[in-house]
Protein backbone atom coordinates (compact mmCIF):
# COMPACT_ATOMS: atom_id res chain seq x y z
CA UNK A 1 0.00 0.00 0.00
CA UNK A 2 2.85 2.40 0.91
CA UNK A 3 4.28 1.86 -2.81
CA UNK A 4 1.02 2.85 -4.11
CA UNK A 5 0.50 5.81 -2.21
CA UNK A 6 4.14 7.23 -3.77
CA UNK A 7 2.73 6.16 -6.92
CA UNK A 8 -0.48 8.64 -6.05
CA UNK A 9 1.74 11.01 -4.64
CA UNK A 10 3.69 10.84 -8.50
CA UNK A 11 0.45 10.99 -9.97
CA UNK A 12 -0.90 14.58 -8.23
CA UNK A 13 2.47 16.55 -9.00
CA UNK A 14 1.96 15.08 -12.61
CA UNK A 15 -1.57 16.78 -12.49
CA UNK A 16 0.03 19.83 -10.12
CA UNK A 17 2.41 20.72 -13.31
CA UNK A 18 -0.22 20.18 -16.19
CA UNK A 19 -3.06 23.29 -15.33
CA UNK A 20 -3.77 22.91 -19.10
CA UNK A 21 -3.57 20.49 -22.04
CA UNK A 22 -0.07 22.37 -22.93
CA UNK A 23 1.58 21.44 -19.79
CA UNK A 24 0.21 17.91 -19.77
CA UNK A 25 1.82 17.17 -23.07
CA UNK A 26 5.06 18.54 -21.46
CA UNK A 27 4.70 16.51 -19.01
CA UNK A 28 4.28 13.65 -20.65
CA UNK A 29 7.44 14.60 -23.23
CA UNK A 30 10.05 15.23 -20.26
CA UNK A 31 8.92 11.73 -19.03
CA UNK A 32 9.84 10.56 -22.26
CA UNK A 33 13.20 12.46 -22.53
CA UNK A 34 14.39 11.51 -19.35
CA UNK A 35 14.34 7.51 -20.21
CA UNK A 36 16.06 8.49 -23.61
CA UNK A 37 13.36 8.87 -26.15
CA UNK A 38 13.66 11.10 -29.16
CA UNK A 39 10.96 13.37 -30.44
CA UNK A 40 10.25 13.50 -34.17
CA UNK A 41 8.94 15.85 -36.65
CA UNK A 42 5.80 15.19 -38.58
CA UNK A 43 7.48 17.83 -41.27
CA UNK A 44 10.79 15.67 -41.43
CA UNK A 45 11.58 12.27 -42.24
CA UNK A 46 12.07 10.01 -39.79
CA UNK A 47 14.69 6.94 -39.51
CA UNK A 48 13.94 4.68 -36.67
CA UNK A 49 15.79 2.03 -35.17
CA UNK A 50 15.25 -0.95 -33.54
CA UNK A 51 14.82 -1.08 -29.80
CA UNK A 52 14.51 2.93 -29.61
CA UNK A 53 11.96 5.20 -28.25
CA UNK A 54 10.43 7.78 -30.11
CA UNK A 55 7.30 10.50 -29.54
CA UNK A 56 5.75 13.18 -31.87
CA UNK A 57 3.27 15.88 -30.83
CA UNK A 58 0.74 17.57 -32.97
CA UNK A 59 -0.94 21.08 -31.58
CA UNK A 60 1.79 21.00 -28.41
CA UNK A 61 -1.33 19.35 -27.41
CA UNK A 62 -1.57 16.02 -28.16
CA UNK A 63 1.76 13.58 -28.60
CA UNK A 64 2.20 9.62 -29.53
CA UNK A 65 4.89 7.93 -28.62
CA UNK A 66 5.80 4.37 -29.84
CA UNK A 67 9.12 2.01 -28.51
CA UNK A 68 9.92 -0.49 -31.05
CA UNK A 69 10.84 -3.95 -29.86
CA UNK A 70 14.68 -5.34 -30.80
CA UNK A 71 13.56 -7.62 -33.44
CA UNK A 72 11.63 -5.98 -35.98
CA UNK A 73 11.14 -8.68 -38.23
CA UNK A 74 8.79 -10.78 -36.04
CA UNK A 75 6.80 -8.40 -34.67
CA UNK A 76 3.34 -8.91 -33.95
CA UNK A 77 1.35 -5.74 -34.42
CA UNK A 78 0.74 -2.60 -32.20
CA UNK A 79 -0.18 -2.18 -28.52
CA UNK A 80 -1.84 0.99 -28.01
CA UNK A 81 -2.98 2.91 -25.46
CA UNK A 82 -5.16 5.90 -25.39
CA UNK A 83 -6.26 8.33 -23.18
CA UNK A 84 -6.91 12.74 -23.29
CA UNK A 85 -4.65 15.58 -21.97
CA UNK A 86 -7.98 18.30 -21.55
CA UNK A 87 -10.30 18.29 -19.03
CA UNK A 88 -13.45 20.89 -18.79
CA UNK A 89 -12.91 24.65 -18.44
CA UNK A 90 -13.54 27.47 -19.24
CA UNK A 91 -11.61 29.14 -21.79
CA UNK A 92 -10.61 33.19 -22.68
CA UNK A 93 -12.38 35.35 -25.14
CA UNK A 94 -10.21 37.60 -27.20
CA UNK A 95 -10.72 40.70 -25.36
CA UNK A 96 -10.90 39.24 -22.14
CA UNK A 97 -11.46 42.35 -20.05
CA UNK A 98 -15.31 43.45 -19.83
CA UNK A 99 -15.64 46.55 -17.41
CA UNK A 100 -18.70 46.76 -14.60
CA UNK A 101 -20.09 49.87 -13.45
CA UNK A 102 -16.46 51.65 -13.78
CA UNK A 103 -15.08 49.96 -10.62
CA UNK A 104 -15.05 45.90 -11.08
CA UNK A 105 -12.90 43.85 -14.26
CA UNK A 106 -14.43 40.96 -14.92
CA UNK A 107 -13.16 38.62 -16.88
CA UNK A 108 -15.32 37.24 -20.69
CA UNK A 109 -14.97 33.58 -20.28
CA UNK A 110 -16.46 30.11 -22.64
CA UNK A 111 -17.64 27.17 -21.07
CA UNK A 112 -14.79 23.90 -22.83
CA UNK A 113 -16.22 20.88 -22.53
CA UNK A 114 -19.44 19.88 -20.02
CA UNK A 115 -18.54 21.24 -16.87
CA UNK A 116 -20.76 21.08 -13.49
CA UNK A 117 -20.75 24.86 -13.44
CA UNK A 118 -21.41 25.28 -9.85
CA UNK A 119 -18.22 23.04 -8.77
CA UNK A 120 -16.35 26.83 -10.21
CA UNK A 121 -17.56 29.02 -7.72
CA UNK A 122 -16.35 30.50 -4.75
CA UNK A 123 -12.34 28.81 -5.01
CA UNK A 124 -9.53 30.54 -6.50
CA UNK A 125 -8.70 30.39 -9.76
CA UNK A 126 -5.98 31.19 -12.36
CA UNK A 127 -4.86 30.91 -16.07
CA UNK A 128 -2.63 28.59 -18.24
CA UNK A 129 -2.37 27.68 -21.29
CA UNK A 130 -0.20 28.89 -24.38
CA UNK A 131 0.55 32.08 -25.90
CA UNK A 132 2.32 32.84 -29.61
CA UNK A 133 4.42 35.72 -29.42
CA UNK A 134 5.99 37.83 -32.29
CA UNK A 135 9.98 37.54 -31.85
CA UNK A 136 13.14 38.87 -34.58
CA UNK A 137 13.33 35.45 -35.92
CA UNK A 138 8.99 35.40 -36.53
CA UNK A 139 6.70 33.46 -33.80
CA UNK A 140 6.91 31.54 -31.27
CA UNK A 141 4.51 29.33 -28.80
CA UNK A 142 5.56 29.75 -25.31
CA UNK A 143 3.85 28.03 -22.74
CA UNK A 144 2.09 30.15 -19.64
CA UNK A 145 1.07 29.34 -16.17
CA UNK A 146 0.32 32.46 -13.51
CA UNK A 147 1.09 30.54 -10.62
CA UNK A 148 -0.91 32.28 -8.24
CA UNK A 149 -4.47 33.33 -7.32
CA UNK A 150 -5.63 35.38 -9.52
CA UNK A 151 -9.51 35.06 -10.24
CA UNK A 152 -12.66 34.04 -8.33
CA UNK A 153 -16.35 33.36 -9.52
CA UNK A 154 -18.42 35.07 -6.48
CA UNK A 155 -22.25 33.52 -6.02
CA UNK A 156 -24.94 35.01 -5.63
CA UNK A 157 -25.30 35.94 -1.26
CA UNK A 158 -28.71 33.45 -0.67
CA UNK A 159 -29.90 36.85 0.63
CA UNK A 160 -30.61 37.65 -2.68
CA UNK A 161 -31.31 34.37 -3.99
CA UNK A 162 -33.82 32.91 -1.27
CA UNK A 163 -34.18 30.02 -4.21
CA UNK A 164 -30.78 28.80 -4.74
CA UNK A 165 -31.12 25.41 -2.53
CA UNK A 166 -33.71 24.60 -4.42
CA UNK A 167 -31.98 24.48 -7.85
CA UNK A 168 -30.53 26.89 -9.93
CA UNK A 169 -29.89 27.33 -13.91
CA UNK A 170 -26.25 28.68 -14.23
CA UNK A 171 -26.18 30.89 -17.10
CA UNK A 172 -22.55 30.89 -18.42
CA UNK A 173 -22.42 34.45 -19.81
CA UNK A 174 -23.70 36.12 -16.56
CA UNK A 175 -23.54 33.79 -13.93
CA UNK A 176 -19.92 32.30 -14.67
CA UNK A 177 -17.89 35.77 -15.13
CA UNK A 178 -14.85 35.50 -13.13
CA UNK A 179 -13.66 38.76 -10.87
CA UNK A 180 -9.91 39.81 -12.15
CA UNK A 181 -9.80 43.41 -10.83
CA UNK A 182 -10.49 46.72 -9.65
CA UNK A 183 -10.88 49.86 -11.60
CA UNK A 184 -8.37 52.47 -10.46
CA UNK A 185 -8.22 56.47 -11.66
CA UNK A 186 -10.00 54.72 -14.49
CA UNK A 187 -7.98 52.65 -15.60
CA UNK A 188 -8.73 48.64 -16.03
CA UNK A 189 -6.17 46.42 -15.25
CA UNK A 190 -5.10 43.94 -18.12
CA UNK A 191 -5.08 40.41 -17.82
CA UNK A 192 -3.11 39.94 -21.27
CA UNK A 193 -0.56 42.19 -19.68
CA UNK A 194 -0.68 39.79 -16.45
CA UNK A 195 -0.13 36.77 -18.65
CA UNK A 196 2.95 38.76 -20.53
CA UNK A 197 4.68 39.08 -17.45
CA UNK A 198 4.27 36.08 -16.16
CA UNK A 199 5.49 34.68 -19.66
CA UNK A 200 8.29 37.00 -19.79
CA UNK A 201 7.30 38.74 -22.69
CA UNK A 202 5.96 42.13 -24.07
CA UNK A 203 1.94 42.39 -23.93
CA UNK A 204 1.95 43.97 -27.80
CA UNK A 205 3.98 40.79 -28.88
CA UNK A 206 1.38 38.41 -27.90
CA UNK A 207 -0.22 37.38 -31.29
CA UNK A 208 -2.75 34.63 -30.11
CA UNK A 209 -3.93 32.47 -26.83
CA UNK A 210 -5.23 29.72 -26.28
CA UNK A 211 -5.85 30.10 -22.42
CA UNK A 212 -7.89 28.15 -19.97
CA UNK A 213 -8.87 28.67 -16.01
CA UNK A 214 -7.78 26.05 -13.88
CA UNK A 215 -8.73 25.43 -9.79
CA UNK A 216 -5.80 26.56 -7.80
CA UNK A 217 -6.51 23.19 -5.06
CA UNK A 218 -3.63 21.48 -4.78
CA UNK A 219 -4.01 17.48 -4.99
CA UNK A 220 -3.95 16.19 -1.79
CA UNK A 221 -5.46 12.91 0.70
CA UNK A 222 -8.34 12.32 2.54
CA UNK A 223 -10.30 9.71 4.58
CA UNK A 224 -9.41 8.03 7.80
CA UNK A 225 -6.53 6.26 6.53
CA UNK A 226 -5.53 8.72 3.81
CA UNK A 227 -7.09 6.12 1.26
CA UNK A 228 -8.70 8.78 -1.26
CA UNK A 229 -7.52 11.61 -3.29
CA UNK A 230 -9.24 14.52 -4.62
CA UNK A 231 -7.72 16.86 -7.17
CA UNK A 232 -8.65 18.29 -10.69
CA UNK A 233 -8.24 17.12 -13.86
CA UNK A 234 -8.34 13.16 -12.37
CA UNK A 235 -10.46 12.77 -15.82
CA UNK A 236 -8.64 11.97 -17.44
CA UNK A 237 -4.56 12.72 -16.28
CA UNK A 238 -5.35 9.86 -14.08
CA UNK A 239 -4.92 7.34 -16.91
CA UNK A 240 -2.56 9.67 -18.95
CA UNK A 241 0.21 9.67 -16.63
CA UNK A 242 -0.59 5.70 -15.60
CA UNK A 243 -0.16 5.03 -19.85
CA UNK A 244 2.87 7.24 -19.65
CA UNK A 245 4.36 6.03 -16.87
CA UNK A 246 3.87 2.24 -17.85
CA UNK A 247 5.32 2.76 -21.38
CA UNK A 248 8.55 4.56 -20.08
CA UNK A 249 9.26 1.96 -17.90
CA UNK A 250 8.05 -1.20 -19.95
CA UNK A 251 10.58 -2.86 -22.76
CA UNK A 252 8.22 -4.22 -25.57
CA UNK A 253 8.89 -8.21 -26.46
CA UNK A 254 7.07 -9.28 -29.24
CA UNK A 255 4.54 -5.70 -30.23
CA UNK A 256 5.22 -2.17 -31.15
CA UNK A 257 3.96 -0.30 -27.84
CA UNK A 258 2.32 3.07 -28.61
CA UNK A 259 1.27 5.49 -25.81
CA UNK A 260 -1.23 8.15 -27.41
CA UNK A 261 -2.49 11.61 -25.33
CA UNK A 262 -5.04 12.95 -27.41
CA UNK A 263 -6.57 16.53 -26.88
CA UNK A 264 -10.30 17.41 -27.37
CA UNK A 265 -11.93 14.26 -25.67
CA UNK A 266 -14.14 16.84 -24.12
CA UNK A 267 -15.72 18.62 -27.30
CA UNK A 268 -15.83 15.95 -29.55
CA UNK A 269 -12.36 15.04 -30.65
CA UNK A 270 -13.11 16.22 -34.29
CA UNK A 271 -10.08 18.48 -34.28
CA UNK A 272 -6.59 17.74 -36.17
CA UNK A 273 -5.12 16.84 -32.50
CA UNK A 274 -8.34 14.95 -31.67
CA UNK A 275 -8.91 10.88 -31.51
CA UNK A 276 -11.15 11.71 -34.75
CA UNK A 277 -8.10 13.11 -36.76
CA UNK A 278 -6.19 11.52 -38.81
CA UNK A 279 -2.75 11.84 -36.28
CA UNK A 280 -2.60 8.16 -35.09
CA UNK A 281 -2.84 6.65 -38.49
CA UNK A 282 -0.54 9.08 -40.02
CA UNK A 283 2.05 7.59 -37.30
CA UNK A 284 1.29 4.17 -36.99
CA UNK A 285 1.64 4.36 -41.03
CA UNK A 286 5.28 6.26 -40.93
CA UNK A 287 6.45 4.24 -38.65
CA UNK A 288 5.55 1.00 -40.51
CA UNK A 289 7.18 3.10 -43.56
CA UNK A 290 10.23 3.56 -41.56
CA UNK A 291 10.72 -0.01 -41.00
CA UNK A 292 10.52 -0.98 -44.99
CA UNK A 293 6.99 -2.52 -44.44
CA UNK A 294 4.82 -2.36 -47.36
CA UNK A 295 1.24 -1.53 -47.71
CA UNK A 296 -0.16 -5.00 -47.16
CA UNK A 297 2.47 -5.35 -44.16
CA UNK A 298 0.95 -2.14 -42.52
CA UNK A 299 -2.70 -3.55 -42.71
CA UNK A 300 -1.01 -7.17 -41.08
CA UNK A 301 0.12 -5.36 -37.88
CA UNK A 302 -3.09 -3.15 -37.82
CA UNK A 303 -4.96 -6.16 -37.99
CA UNK A 304 -2.72 -8.04 -35.07
CA UNK A 305 -3.35 -5.01 -32.62
CA UNK A 306 -5.08 -3.84 -29.50
CA UNK A 307 -5.77 -0.83 -28.00
CA UNK A 308 -6.44 0.01 -24.99
CA UNK A 309 -8.96 3.39 -24.28
CA UNK A 310 -8.40 4.32 -21.12
CA UNK A 311 -11.02 7.22 -19.77
CA UNK A 312 -11.87 7.45 -15.99
CA UNK A 313 -15.17 5.40 -15.06
CA UNK A 314 -18.00 6.45 -12.33
CA UNK A 315 -17.84 4.88 -9.34
CA UNK A 316 -21.34 3.99 -6.91
CA UNK A 317 -21.48 7.68 -5.36
CA UNK A 318 -22.00 7.34 -1.35
CA UNK A 319 -24.75 9.21 -1.50
CA UNK A 320 -26.71 7.92 -4.89
CA UNK A 321 -26.17 4.30 -5.22
CA UNK A 322 -28.91 4.26 -6.93
CA UNK A 323 -27.48 6.15 -10.06
CA UNK A 324 -25.57 2.85 -10.56
CA UNK A 325 -26.52 -0.45 -12.59
CA UNK A 326 -27.83 -2.85 -10.03
CA UNK A 327 -25.40 -5.63 -10.53
CA UNK A 328 -22.33 -3.70 -12.26
CA UNK A 329 -21.21 -1.48 -9.16
CA UNK A 330 -17.67 -0.20 -9.49
CA UNK A 331 -15.91 0.88 -5.94
CA UNK A 332 -13.03 3.52 -5.38
CA UNK A 333 -9.62 1.29 -4.77
CA UNK A 334 -11.16 -1.49 -5.95
CA UNK A 335 -9.48 -1.20 -9.07
CA UNK A 336 -9.37 -0.88 -13.20
CA UNK A 337 -13.01 -0.53 -14.28
CA UNK A 338 -13.95 -2.72 -17.80
CA UNK A 339 -16.83 -0.70 -19.31
CA UNK A 340 -19.50 -1.78 -21.74
CA UNK A 341 -22.11 -0.17 -23.65
CA UNK A 342 -25.22 -1.67 -25.55
CA UNK A 343 -24.81 0.55 -28.31
CA UNK A 344 -21.25 1.06 -28.64
CA UNK A 345 -20.33 4.00 -27.19
CA UNK A 346 -17.54 1.99 -25.23
CA UNK A 347 -16.03 -0.54 -27.77
CA UNK A 348 -15.90 -3.66 -25.29
CA UNK A 349 -16.41 -6.84 -26.70
CA UNK A 350 -16.40 -10.47 -24.86
CA UNK A 351 -13.15 -10.79 -26.63
CA UNK A 352 -11.66 -7.91 -26.10
CA UNK A 353 -12.54 -7.89 -22.18
CA UNK A 354 -11.27 -11.34 -22.06
CA UNK A 355 -8.15 -9.46 -23.03
CA UNK A 356 -8.13 -6.91 -20.41
CA UNK A 357 -9.08 -9.65 -17.99
CA UNK A 358 -6.29 -11.39 -18.72
CA UNK A 359 -4.24 -8.79 -18.58
CA UNK A 360 -5.14 -7.68 -14.73
CA UNK A 361 -4.98 -11.49 -14.18
CA UNK A 362 -1.37 -11.64 -14.96
CA UNK A 363 -0.88 -8.60 -13.35
CA UNK A 364 -2.26 -9.30 -10.42
CA UNK A 365 -4.74 -6.14 -9.95
CA UNK A 366 -8.50 -6.45 -9.19
CA UNK A 367 -11.01 -5.31 -12.30
CA UNK A 368 -14.14 -3.73 -12.20
CA UNK A 369 -17.23 -3.54 -14.84
CA UNK A 370 -19.19 -0.68 -15.40
CA UNK A 371 -22.29 -0.26 -17.19
CA UNK A 372 -24.60 2.53 -17.28
CA UNK A 373 -28.43 2.13 -16.22
CA UNK A 374 -30.76 1.57 -18.90
CA UNK A 375 -32.57 4.30 -18.26
CA UNK A 376 -29.62 7.41 -17.93
CA UNK A 377 -27.55 8.47 -21.26
CA UNK A 378 -23.45 7.82 -21.05
CA UNK A 379 -20.91 9.33 -22.63
CA UNK A 380 -18.56 8.54 -25.10
CA UNK A 381 -14.75 8.16 -25.38
CA UNK A 382 -11.80 7.76 -27.18
CA UNK A 383 -12.11 3.55 -28.09
CA UNK A 384 -15.46 3.86 -30.95
CA UNK A 385 -13.53 7.16 -32.32
CA UNK A 386 -10.06 6.30 -32.75
CA UNK A 387 -10.75 2.49 -34.39
CA UNK A 388 -12.81 4.57 -37.14
CA UNK A 389 -9.55 5.63 -38.08
CA UNK A 390 -7.64 2.37 -36.93
CA UNK A 391 -9.85 -0.33 -36.67
CA UNK A 392 -8.05 -2.80 -34.29
CA UNK A 393 -9.91 -4.90 -31.31
CA UNK A 394 -10.73 -2.99 -28.18
CA UNK A 395 -11.42 -2.54 -24.88
CA UNK A 396 -13.02 0.60 -22.79
CA UNK A 397 -11.25 1.22 -19.50
CA UNK A 398 -11.06 3.41 -16.63
CA UNK A 399 -10.47 3.91 -13.22
CA UNK A 400 -13.21 4.75 -10.81
CA UNK A 401 -14.13 8.12 -9.69
CA UNK A 402 -16.53 10.72 -8.25
CA UNK A 403 -17.52 14.02 -9.20
CA UNK A 404 -16.52 13.45 -12.71
CA UNK A 405 -16.40 17.04 -14.75
CA UNK A 406 -16.37 18.64 -11.37
CA UNK A 407 -13.74 21.27 -10.95
CA UNK A 408 -12.13 19.07 -8.20
CA UNK A 409 -12.65 15.48 -8.54
CA UNK A 410 -12.29 12.12 -6.16
CA UNK A 411 -10.77 9.04 -6.65
CA UNK A 412 -9.05 6.38 -5.13
CA UNK A 413 -5.31 6.03 -3.73
CA UNK A 414 -4.90 2.49 -5.26
CA UNK A 415 -5.84 2.33 -8.30
CA UNK A 416 -3.35 4.77 -9.87
CA UNK A 417 -0.93 1.60 -9.21
CA UNK A 418 -3.00 -0.79 -10.38
CA UNK A 419 -2.83 0.78 -13.62
CA UNK A 420 0.61 0.87 -14.06
CA UNK A 421 1.30 -2.55 -12.98
CA UNK A 422 -1.65 -3.48 -15.45
CA UNK A 423 -0.28 -1.79 -18.60
CA UNK A 424 3.21 -2.28 -17.73
CA UNK A 425 2.29 -6.18 -18.48
CA UNK A 426 0.61 -5.17 -21.49
CA UNK A 427 3.92 -3.08 -22.47
CA UNK A 428 5.69 -5.95 -21.80
CA UNK A 429 4.61 -8.65 -24.17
Amino acid sequence: MKEYKNTAKEMLEFIRKSPSCFHAIASVKEMLAEKGMTELCETEDWTLQAGKGYFVTRNDSSVIAFRLPEAIAGVKGFHLIASHSDSPSFKIKEHPENTVENHYVKINVEGYGGMILSSWLDRPLSVAGRIVVRTKDGVETKLVNVDKDLLMIPNVAIHMNREINKGFNYNPQVDMQPLFAEVVDGKAPSLMKVIAKSAGVKKDDILGHDLFLYAREKGRFFGAEGEFVFSPRLDDLQCAYASAKAFAEAVPAEYINVCAVFDNEEVGSSTKQGADSTFLEDTLRRVAESLGMTGSQYLRLVAGSFLISADNAHAVHPNHPEKADPTNRPYLNKGIVIKYHGSQKYTTDAVSAAKMKTICEKAKVPFQTFVNRADLVGGSTLGNISTAHVSVSSVDIGLPQLSMHSAVETAGMMDTGYAIDAFTVYYAE
